[in-house]
């Protein structure tokens, strides 16, 4: 398979299982230009994008940015806390008025979900899916099975549990789709009120006790419980999470085997995990960071190949 079957990164639901496979192979390449001396290639020399994001955003703004630089892209930066949006443009409007700047492909966070489909089916540029509110976000899930190829040699066959605020992560969602196209085994592992009531349907096992998962699994995926998207409490405080839900290094020396830490970030030191887990052998949250910017070269090399038939 040389080119995605689809033309917009949507969601991780929209991909088959060769399309990881070609985003993967192309993302090897990458990483093997951004540890050079000279990182930039000019693939990418005529193709303008613009990034979109109306929601905060650090790390994974950052990480598209420096993605889209490395191939040679001209880059337009957009943050709806500084636009026309806060006077009530609608979104349309605003993607219309920065596509008339031609403008190849938006890379686009927005609190609603489904605004990245939405988009593609009134604009004619390519859409990068940044995060759709509580929906999806397939650039974090696909960096995720990458790096957990690159510590196992292979995603097939694994044993991923997925730690915490499941109700309220994009991340775990697409992380789900991506590890079962793949061949993973997945278990969601939270209090029952951060535990969506449709999780049953996706085929994963549901598991309350932390260390009955732990013990379970190869890759344990740590997510930060989302407060911000909180309108009431869903357990009685966070030292209760903590002590619940919280991996430490006791715990971790504690259990039957040697498992792999994942953390999507931003992390909450000392709530989800602590810092000697986070920064010990085990954590491979570094790599999830470099293996970020090879991943989103690779999906924005991949898009932009199709615009220029």
């Amino acid at each position: 398979m040389s080119e995605l079957s689809v033309n917009h990164l949507l969601g991780i639901k929209y991909l088959k299982k060769e399309d990881i496979k070609l985003i993967f192979e192309t993302a090897d390449h990458f990483k093997e230009v951004i540890n050079r001396p000279i990182k930039k290639v000019p693939s990418l020399r005529d193709i303008t994008i613009a990034n979109l994001f109306f929601e905060n955003s650090t790390r994974t703004k950052l990480s598209f940015e420096l993605a889209q630089k490395r191939l040679s892209a001209d880059v337009i930066n957009f943050s709806s806390a500084q636009s026309s949006v806060k006077k009530g443009e609608t979104l349309i409007d605003t993607v219309n008025n920065i596509l008339s700047m031609k403008v190849d492909m938006v890379v686009m966070r927005h609190p609603n979900p489904g605004a990245g489909v939405f988009l593609s089916k009134h604009v004619n540029a390519r859409i990068v899916n940044a995060g759709d509110g509580a929906h999806e976000h397939p650039t974090q899930a696909l960096l995720d099975s990458y790096s957990i190829r690159e510590k196992h040699g292979e995603v097939k066959g694994k044993k991923v549990v997925i730690v915490g605020d499941i109700l309220h992560s994009r991340v775990a969602l697409s992380n789900i789709f991506a590890l079962q196209l793949q061949g993973a085994e997945v278990m969601v592992c939270g209090p029952k009120t951060l535990i969506p009531k449709y999780i049953n349907k996706l085929g994963v096992k549901v598991e309350t006790n932390l260390r009955k998962a732990l013990n379970w699994c190869d890759v344990a995926n740590m997510l930060r419980v989302q407060n911000e998207r909180m309108d009431i409490s869903y357990f009685p405080s966070t030292r209760e999470y903590t002590q619940q839900f919280g991996v430490t290094k006791d715990l971790l020396n504690s259990l039957d085997k040697k498992i792999t830490i994942m953390h999507p970030g931003p992390i909450n030191r000392g709530v989800e995990i602590t810092s000697d887990v986070a920064d010990s052998d085990q954590s491979i949250i570094l790599d999830q960071v470099e293996n970020g910017v090879a991943v989103r070269m690779a999906v924005i090399y991949l898009l932009a190949s199709k615009i220029k038939q």
